[in-house]
Formats: structure tokens, sequence, C-alpha cells
């Protein structure tokens, strides 16, 4: 009986077993075709072939996803359907299935254009919501040519500013990170989020001010916070593979190329980038390209990098190592004015620099939470860079302006040289005569460098609570070397015209270097109320730091060959040097331009803080003790100083208060003060002539400098007026600041030296203002107004002889206001948007009125988009820059800068873009800049492409699950028939 029983409950698992080989599951996930978001509550039907009988049916989750069970084998085909959305069929035939567990992967769902026509809604995407502290922006209502990057659509963003350096301001706030799904993207570098991130995968952004990292593990509001942009990916474009290429090609020798390829989902994040151009665009633009033009010199650049984040539930990681090549081809042509009254008053100069620069850098971020109560965070960062340069450059100065005499003073350098050399001047050259009667000295220069630099920090942070009520420990150790090598070799040929000689300077430096650092920090904070605490924090640190600057010299005679040679050796110093020593020029050791520095430094701050957090404010006071000993070991010109020891204390002290009106609207008031010495090279009584026209000496009088620093922030943003307002003040100001007195001798040569001057501060402020307009907020206004002030005092002397101490002081007082309009209207299909700026400025310095400054460039002009129904797009641009209350009549000029974009897209789901863009179509963008100080102004002119056209190629593609997520052969529509197959696909 017992027998029985036992090969009976044999028989019915052998059966079940059976039973369960020939049954699978059936599983997908259903997503919208032209956002890639998941469909909700779709109707899912299993349908037996050939005969398409009903087996079972189901409705997609929240994340699209449906699944049928022991599904015996056979073939079967998927229904999908949904109200206005084109019914869809997939075949699924399990025959063939190894695995029990069929996935079909992502489908895509298309509008039924016919349904939708009969119930036709008017609706416009919410463009801004707000929830608790967040300001959320919808992707989707803003509208970027194909192929964009996130700055296309951050610079659409009401209230976002994107400046010429890359910087991110929104409604008045810095942002000094992004994120995407709360993960930091290549750590702290913007550009590359900026420039990479394409805008299709973006469903949302968030900006809010986070909490530091100490903040966020203590639990302690430290009022340290930063504000970031926080990227949302779209949930269709999660658990897949997607990127894009985009490749372009231009006249005038230009090109861009980059691509990406990216995997997010919600515990791992995955990217690698890789691109090259020519055309300035640091980091890769967007779709497009930089249009407008870019600051001088002509770059390349090329780019390698990746991206890694990963959450667990302990353990969070993340990282980013890459590689760039810059190369760089910059001329230079400048025309300065001293605030003095006599020899050298007018300086000209060009320079033409070609550099080559390579760079290779990784950051990492570790965070284990081995408990509730223990938090410990690692952050190493390394690069390693190597960098070469050429360099040939004329110079010349003068007591009258030259541009009086001939349009290029400094082509005459080599006439002026012979003839201060006691060669014979003709008469019947004006030209050159006049120069000789007003020309103080010229310069004309070559050099060569090579360099490169390892370097390598940690930061690690342990911290522990004791309880909640916010007692906590905190230890943080930081620590880092580095190593450079450097070479510098350069001829110079100077002529002294009032005294008539001229002096040959050929040198070669050799200078290694290396530091290395480590600090230790425990910060303990204790609940003295409630929601009120007391933080103590102490530091040691102590640093290390040599250089050694070797010097050597060839003899005056060898001036042209050197030149020569620095001229035919392309980024190539060792040739330069066996050129030399085959010609017969030997190198010999000089100690009077050898300079070795050995520092030592041990720091220690001693901090002390009172917080106090409620709902509706944050305030916290403290101060910062720094006691400091410091010493140097110095050698320079042959001799060897002795060892010097400063010990100094130092104190800043710092208040901060965040008032909260609501989530919104709150102001932010900071004062910081600091205690600065001069560095102790400064101190030292020595006399730097290695550049025969500008030395440099120490001054041993030298105090210590303190400084104060407001600022005041006020934001407040409404979301159903989509309104925002912002308004910024601050002010600083140093005593006993540590600025240059400049000495000009007869021969025009200039001898700076640091001192304590009093007098120089500044200060400004703002409002901004944007908001939607009309019912829908189709139409938006931005407003902003920043203006400042500024006190800038400087010291110079006319000395005609080592024993003249007469210093003049120059007092330069600026002005400067920069109000700025937008208005802009968007819809699904058109963007149109006019704008204006003004840049005014008004400068006055005290000792000559010549140099008065009352000017105006401002510019205004239009934008606008037209995506057409057949998938083309127009972009366009132009603008009028103008300059006025210049000088010189040739920098107040009219600029009409016209750029045009084409578009057209094609395949499934826009997958390839074509497209052609010119830029700067009429030719007129120019490159002059001015800068003014309280001793002079400088203007200056820089090579540069502007006009070009370009052929782009965007491609789009996709993979999700092992299947196309935006349409594959293996999906069929409503006519039914035919027959799909399985694999997948690249869109």
């Amino acid at each position: 009986m017992k027998k029985s029983v036992i090969l009976i409950a044999m028989n019915l698992l052998m059966c079940l077993n059976m039973s369960a080989q020939n049954t699978f599951n059936v599983s997908g996930n259903i997503i919208e075709k032209e956002t890639g978001e998941a469909v909700i509550s779709a109707t899912i039907q299993l349908l037996a072939l050939p005969d398409s009988s009903f087996i079972e049916g189901t409705v997609t989750g929240t994340q699209g996803d449906f699944l049928f069970k022991s599904v015996k084998k056979g073939k079967y085909a998927v229904k999908i359907s949904y109200i206005g959305f084109t019914t869809r069929y997939v075949d699924v035939d399990l025959n063939t299935q190894k695995s029990r567990n069929a996935n079909i992967g992502y489908i895509t769902m298309s509008p039924d254009a016919i349904l939708l026509k009969a119930t036709e809604v008017t609706a416009h995407a919410s463009k801004v919501s707000v929830s608790g502290d967040s300001l959320i922006y919808n992707a989707a209502a803003y509208r970027v040519p194909e192929g964009s990057t996130l700055e296309a659509l951050v610079k659409q963003l009401p209230g976002a500013k994107v400046d010429s350096e890359g910087n991110i301001t929104i409604n008045g706030k810095t942002v000094s990170k992004i994120l995407v799904d709360g993960k930091e993207f290549f750590l702290n570098d913007k550009s590359v989020a900026m420039k990479n991130i394409p805008t299709e995968m973006i469903e949302k952004l968030k900006t809010y001010d986070r909490k530091s990292d100490l903040s966020r593990v203590t639990g302690i509001d430290d009022g340290e916070d930063e504000t970031v942009l926080d990227l949302t990916v779209k949930k269709g474009m999660k658990n897949g593979w997607f990127g894009n290429v985009n490749l372009g090609i231009g006249t005038k020798d230009r090109y861009s190329e980059r691509f990406n390829v990216n995997r997010f989902n919600d515990d791992f994040q995955a990217t690698l980038l890789g691109g090259a151009n020519n055309v300035a665009d640091q980091g890769f633009g967007g779709g497009g390209g930089r249009w407008g033009g870019w600051g001088g010199g002509l770059r390349t650049s090329k780019e390698i990098g990746a991206n890694f984040a990963t959450d667990k539930p302990k353990l969070e990681s993340g990282g980013s190592i890459r590689y760039r090549y810059d190369g760089n081809d910059n001329e230079n042509t400048s025309s300065t004015e001293s605030f003095n009254a006599t020899k050298g008053k007018f300086g000209e100069s060009f320079n033409k620099n070609l550099s080559s620069n390579n760079r290779v850098n990784s950051n990492f971020r570790l965070e284990w939470k081995p408990d509730t109560m223990t938090n410990i965070i690692f952050r190493p960062n390394f690069t390693y860079s190597r960098n070469r340069g050429m360099s040939n450059s004329l110079s010349g100065s003068y007591d009258d302006d030259p541009n009086l005499y001939t349009n290029y003073a400094l082509g005459y350098n080599d006439q002026i040289a012979m003839v201060s050399n006691g060669g014979t001047l003709d008469p019947a050259n004006t030209v050159l005569n006049n120069l000789m009667n007003i020309v103080t000295n010229t310069n004309t220069n070559y050099g060569q460098s090579y360099s490169t630099n390892t370097n390598f920090n940690g930061n690690l942070q342990f911290n522990r609570k004791f309880n909640n009520q916010g007692r906590n420990l905190t230890l943080r150790i930081n620590g880092g070397f580095n190593e450079g090598r450097n070479k510098q070799i350069s001829a110079a040929n100077i002529t002294y015209n009032t005294l008539g000689t001229t002096q040959q300077n050929n040198r070669y430096y050799y200078t290694p270097s290396n530091s290395h650092n480590i600090s230790a920090q425990i910060t303990y904070s204790e609940p003295i109320a409630d929601r009120t605490y007391l933080q103590f924090s102490y530091q040691y640190q102590y640093s290390y730091s040599k250089n050694d600057r070797r010097a050597q010299v060839y003899d005056s005679q060898a001036y042209q060959n050197l030149a020569q040679s620095l001229t035919n050796n392309r980024y190539n110093i060792n040739a330069v040097l066996k050129f030399m020593e085959d010609t017969g020029y030997l190198l010999r050791d000089t100690t009077a331009l050898s300079q070795f520095s050995e520092y030592r430094n041990y720091n220690q701050t001693i901090n002390l803080s009172f917080r106090k957090v409620r709902e509706s404010y944050n305030f916290s006071v403290g101060i910062d003790l720094l006691p400091q000993r410091s010493t140097l070991n110095y050698k320079y010109m042959g001799h060897e100083y002795p060892e010097v020891t400063r010990n100094v204390f130092n104190f800043a002290p710092r208040v901060n208060l965040r008032w909260n009106f609501d989530k919104q609207t709150n102001l932010n008031i900071r004062y910081n003060g600091r205690t600065s010495q001069p560095s102790m090279t400064n101190l030292l009584d020595i006399k730097d002539d290695s550049n025969p026209l500008y030395i440099t000496k120490g001054n041993p009088s030298l105090k210590p400098s303190f400084s104060h620093n407001i600022n005041a922030n006020f934001n407040t943003y409404n979301a159903d007026a989509q309104r925002g307002i912002y308004s910024w003040l601050w002010f600083n100001t140093t005593r006993n600041s540590i600025d240059n007195k400049t000495t000009y001798d007869a021969n025009g040569v200039r001898t700076t030296m640091p001192m304590n001057i009093n007098g120089n501060w500044n200060g400004g402020g703002g409002f901004g203002y944007n908001t939607g307009l009309g019912k829908e907020k189709a139409f938006n206004l931005d407003v902003d107004l920043g203006g400042s002030y500024s006190h800038n005092v400087g010291f110079y002397n006319n000395a005609q002889s080592d024993n003249d101490n007469t210093d003049i002081k120059s007092i330069t007082k600026t002005i400067t206001l920069n109000p700025e309009l937008e208005l802009s209207y968007r819809t699904e299909n058109i963007n149109i948007a006019l704008n204006g700026r003004l840049d005014y400025r008004n400068s006055k310095n005290n000792m000559n009125s010549m140099t008065n400054q009352n000017t105006y460039d401002f510019s205004y002009g239009a934008e606008f988009e037209w995506t057409t129904p057949w998938g083309s797009a127009i972009n366009t641009d132009i603008g009028m820059n103008s300059r006025r209350g210049y000088a010189q009549r040739e920098m107040n000029t009219n600029e009409l800068l016209w750029n045009a974009q084409l578009s057209h897209s094609f395949l499934q789901g826009k997958a390839l873009t074509v497209m052609l863009e010119v830029n700067d179509i009429l030719g007129q963008q120019t490159n002059i800049s001015r800068n003014i100080t309280a001793l002079m102004r400088s203007d200056s002119r820089y090579n540069a492409i502007y006009q070009y056209g370009m052929l782009r190629v965007v491609y789009k593609f996709s993979i999700f699950g092992g299947k196309n997520a935006m349409g594959t052969d293996n999906e069929r529509s409503a006519n039914y028939g035919g027959r799909g197959g399985w694999g997948g696909g690249w869109r």
C-alpha cells in the first residue's frame, strides 16, 4: 500500500513538472511613441492564432507593464488598445521559446489621428509648477531644435540665464551643480551636462536649494545650501540604452562631431560621451552649435568621458573620468594707456600664442550608511595634464600715441633697434622719424614652454549621530599631493631708445615643483534647546611646497639662431636645444636668474558657532580663529636668505540669516569678514628683474588686510501666475588691501611693488522680474536690471632716479548699469522672442580726464523658430550690437548679426535629422574688447572665425530590454496581417 502511494505521488509530480515546462510568462511594457512615457491602464489581450480566439486579458500598471502567467506553448498575438491611440498587435511564438520568461520589450503607441480629430481638445502643457521648495519646469512645454542639448532648453526657461562662461542663474540664484534623478552628473562640471545631455530624455527640470553634505548627514541645517538643477529622466527611457550621434562639417575647415550613449534607471546610471570640434564649442555644443561666435582665438577640442552612479540601500557610489585635448591659436593686438603723465604712457603689443593641452581627470564619490546613525563619505580625485606652448610677441612703449603716425607701429621694431644700435636714420622715412621721437623701448620675443602636472586629492568624512535631537560627531580627513615639471626657453631683443642701446636675452628655465598637504577636522554639535545648536570644530592642517627654478643662458650672439630655431621646431624644446648645441652655442648656468623656495605651513582653525533653526528662519553666528605658523627657505640671484619664520593670528567672523516667508519666498543675508596676510615672498626685500622691462620688488613693511563682505538676496515665485521676483545687494571693502604700486623710469621700464592701499571698495545690486502672460501663459516677460559702483585706488611713481619716491595717487570711480528685457511667445510649433540689453559704463579718473569713459554697449534683436507639420524646422535670430561713447572712432561700431538654421527630420520617431546652419550671415561680427582700472585702460583685438556654414546630421537611437522602444518590425498596425519577428532594434 505504501509503495502504491509513493508511485502515485511520483507520477503526479512528474505531470506537474511536465506541465510547468510547457507554460510561459509573457510580459512587456507600453510607452507613448512621442514622449516615451508609460501608458497606464492600457487594455492588453492575449489572442490565440490562427483564429484570434480570446485567451485572457489585463491592463498595464503604473510603469506601463503587464504580465500573463502560465501561458501554454503555441502561437499568439498580444493586442494593445487604449482610447485615443492606434491599436497594436505583436506576434509571440512560444513553440520555439527556450526561456520560461518571454519578454516582448517596450512597445510604442501612436495617437489615432482620426479619433483625435473627432474629439479634438485644445490644451497647453503646464510650464511651471511648485512642489514644496522645488520649482519644476515641464520640459515638454519648451520646444528646442532636434538634436539639442540641455543648454538650449535651459536658456528657454523663464528666469534662467546662461552667460558666456557657462554659469547658470535661475531667478537670481546661481546653479552650482547639475543632477540627474538626484545623482551628481560628472560631479562639479556643469558644462559637460549642459553640452551633452540630450533634451529628448528630459521630462522635468527641478531647481531647489540642496543641503550640504554635512547638513544632510547630521540633520542640522547649517545654512550652506547650494542651488542645484535636477533633471528627471522620462520613465520610458529608463531600463535601456539610448543616445545620439551628431556630425557636422562646415566651410572654412570648420567641423563639429559628438556622441553620447546613456542608461538611466532608479538604481544605476551610466553615460559615455565624446566628440571633437574647432568651433570653440567647449564641452560639445547643443543642436545647431554655438551661434554668434566666441572670445579670442581659434580653438580645437577633443574629448571622451564616462560617468556612472549606483544607488543601493546602504551604499551609493558615483564617479567620472574624462580625457580632453585643447588646441589654441591666439593672436591678440592690444593698445594701452597708463594714467601717468610722463615716460612710456602708451603701449602697443602683438602676441601670437599656440598651445596644445592634454588633460585626464577623474572624480569619484562613495557614501556608505552601515546603520541609521552612521554615515561615511569618501571623495577621491585625480588629474594629469601635459601642456605645450609657442609664442611670438612684439611690444613697444611710447610717450605719445603711435597710432597718430601709423596703423602698426610694431612693424618698425627692427628698424628702431637698428637705429638705436648706431644705424643710420633715413630722413625720408617720416613714420620712422616720428616714432623715434616718441618711442621709449621695444621688445621682440620668441618662446616655447612644456609642462606636466600630476595631482591627487582625497576627502574622507565620518559622521555619527548619538540621538535624533542633533548631537553629532564628525571627523574629516583631507590629503593630497601635486608634482609638476616645467621647461621654458626664450629669445628676446630689447631696445632702450633713450639710452641708444639694445639687449639680447636668451634664457632656458627648468622648474621642478612638488607639494603635499594633509588635514584633520573634528566637529561636535550639541543641542542646547529645541532646534538650537552649539557647534565646535577644530582643524589642523600641514602643507609643504617646493619650487626650484634653475636658469641657464646663451650668449647674446645666439639670439638670431635661437629665434629661428624656436620658430622652426614646433612644440619641441629638445630639438631647439639640440640645434643650438650643434650650431656651437652652449648653455651656461646662472644664479642671477635661478630661484628656490620651500614653504611649510602649520595651520589651525578653531570654529565656534551658534545656530537656531525654525520653520520660518535659520540664524547662525560664528567665528573662525586661525593661528598659523609658516617657514620659508629662499634662494635668489645667488643669495641664500636665512630661514624666515612667521607666526600670525587671523580671524573670520560670519553671520547668516535666512528667512522663509513660505516654501517659495525667502530672504538671505550673509556677512563674512576675514583677515589676510601678505605672502612671505612679498615680504622679502628682493628685486626680480628676470624681465628687464617689468621688474618686481618685495616690501617688508606690508601689513595684514581685513575684508568685509555683505550679501543679501530675496527670491519669490508664484506658480499660479508663473511669476518670479528676485533682487540682490552686495558690498565689499578691504582695509589695508594689498595691491601693486607701479613706477616708470626714464626708459619706460615698469617696476611693481606691493603696498597697502586704503579706499578700495565696491557694491551693487539688482532686480529681476519674470511672468507668464495671457490665459494659457503662452507669453512670457523677463526683466532684469543690475548695476554696480566701484572705487579703485592705485599708486604710481614717475621716478627719474632711484631717489625719487614721490607717489601719485590715482582714483578711478566707475558706475555700471545693465538692464535687460525679453518678451517671448511660445506654442507647440512656434517660438518668437524679442530682446534687448544695455551695458552702460561711466568711469572717471582724477589724474587724466582724457581717459574718462562714458560708453553704451547695447543690443536688440529677435529670435524665431517654427516647426512645421511635415517634420521641418526653421530657426533664426537677428540682432544689432552697437557701441557708443568711445574716444576711438573705430570702436563706435554697429554689428548686425544674423544666424539661421534649417532642419528636417526623417525616419520613425524623427530618428534622423539633417540641418544646415549659417553663422554671422552678414559677416559683421567684430572682435574688440576694452578694460579699465585705476592705473590704465586697455583695448584689445583678437583673431576669430565667426562667419561659416555647417551641415549637420543627427541620429538618435535607443534599445530597451532587447527591443526597440520606438517601434520595430515585430509590431503591426490595426490592419492585422503579416508577421513580425523577434529581436531588438536601433532607433
